[in-house]
């Protein structure tokens, strides 16, 4: 996609190539291409519309709805933030007093739109013309165009004093290529810009990798890492007045681009761990009931925080598995009944199962080097019944548990 392209895109004739791309879009490539030149679509207008048609596809399950009326690039919504963590983050900008916001490195434009639904007045600023110029036609697709403006420059030159608030979402992946970044200092903008904003503007957000070294956290923010459904999708540092405590695990369980309030909890419940990060559960024998948290409070270093709310211990001071001798309801993590504790023999494993007829397993592992896969072949199941195995470690052994789902917890 080049300016020339997306400039067309955005003709009438462009937005007729945009609605037919969008019928045959997600079947077979040559056939869609086909529809569009049999419809007397030009060739170079017809790989555009089809090439945004299929992204608009894929984008859904970020954007919900809006996506059909967005324009991407591949690199740019493999980074986008998902609507629904957005708009949790607009939420809680706006309840902090955040009016004007700078979006330094503002990629399509994800944030910025939903700070401004939020209410907030924000300046975007990207360095890739056609990354910027998408932006600003998805702030004007939206109806945003009146709080939204978006600049194709430098994001560190660009004036923070008009602003109140800042977010940064600097780059991970190389320009051309799309190859992930795990450099912070390779980052664009840098990493010492981009933990120097707190100094300049008080208020600031920084989204940051989900694998993010927590020495690389500044003094005094707050961390917090984000799962939506389960999976893991973001961290976030909270710099300045925004830190109310070291650590933050977030998890939402809703359909994207449900409207939240500064809590979360209208229409999008978030649920929130907090703690210090540095605490480490005690540890103790395998239990009855196996509780496996959310990769969010894993990352965040709050597994010591969950065991004390579940009254639970860890097996091996290395595992985040935790057991307890009662089920617990908790949105924090999965709890399942273990049935047999095994040191992990395939022979001794296969022989059990095949006598319990179970032909359907689960296989979830943490601490093991086996291949779910290849140990499921392995196995050679045959039955009816389904299971749960674990295969971890106990004080250091390898060790395989067989689960079941728990009863309802109270």
């Amino acid at each position: 996609m080049d300016l020339d392209q997306l400039t067309a895109l955005r003709t009438p004739e462009g937005s007729a190539a945009l609605a037919a791309a969008a019928e045959v879009a997600g079947g077979d490539p040559l056939a869609a291409a086909a529809a569009l030149r049999s419809a007397g679509i030009p060739g170079g207008l017809a790989a555009a519309a089809l090439t945004q048609a299929e992204l608009r596809r894929r984008a859904a399950g970020k954007f919900g709805p809006a996506a059909a009326g967005m324009f991407l690039t591949r690199a740019g919504l493999e980074q986008a933030t998902r609507r629904v963590v957005a708009d949790r983050r607009a939420a809680r900008l706006r309840a902090a007093g955040v009016t004007t916001l700078a979006d330094l490195g503002c990629g399509l434009g994800a944030d910025a739109l939903a700070a401004a639904r939020a209410g907030i007045r924000v300046h975007g600023v990207e360095a890739d013309p056609v990354t910027a110029a998408m932006a600003a036609a998805n702030a004007e697709a939206a109806g945003l165009a009146d709080l939204v403006t978006v600049e194709c420059g430098d994001a560190t030159a660009f004036d923070v004093s008009r602003v109140d608030g800042a977010f940064c979402d600097p780059a991970r992946r190389r320009a051309g290529t799309g190859r992930r970044i795990f450099d912070p200092n390779a980052y664009s903008p840098p990493w010492d810009f981009v933990t120097g904003l707190a100094a300049r503007v008080p208020r600031t957000v920084v989204k940051v990798a989900p694998g993010l070294d927590h020495a690389l956290i500044p003094a005094g923010a707050e961390a917090e890492w984000v799962s939506v459904d389960g999976d893991l999708v973001e961290a976030a540092l909270w710099c300045g007045p925004l830190a109310d405590v070291p650590r933050r695990a977030t998890l939402l369980r809703s359909k994207e681009g449900a409207p939240v309030n500064a809590s979360g909890r209208e229409g999008a419940p978030a649920y929130h761990l907090t703690g210090t990060g540095a605490d480490e559960a005690a540890v103790g024998a395998v239990r009855r009931f196996l509780f496996d948290p959310d990769p969010a409070v894993v990352r965040a270093h709050l597994v010591a925080e969950l065991s004390a709310d579940l009254g639970a211990t860890l097996a091996d001071p290395s595992i985040a598995y935790l057991y307890a001798d009662a089920a617990h309801a908790t949105p924090f993590a999965r709890c399942l009944e273990i049935t047999d504790v095994l040191p992990f023999s395939l022979k001794r494993l296969r022989a059990l199962l095949r006598e319990r007829r179970v032909g359907r397993v689960e296989i979830l592992k943490r601490g093991s080097a086996l291949e779910p896969e290849k140990l499921r072949r392995d196995l050679r199941l045959a039955g009816d019944e389904a299971a749960s195995l674990v295969l971890t470690r106990v004080a250091g052994a390898p060790t395989v548990l067989i689960c079941r789902p728990a009863p309802a917890a109270g």
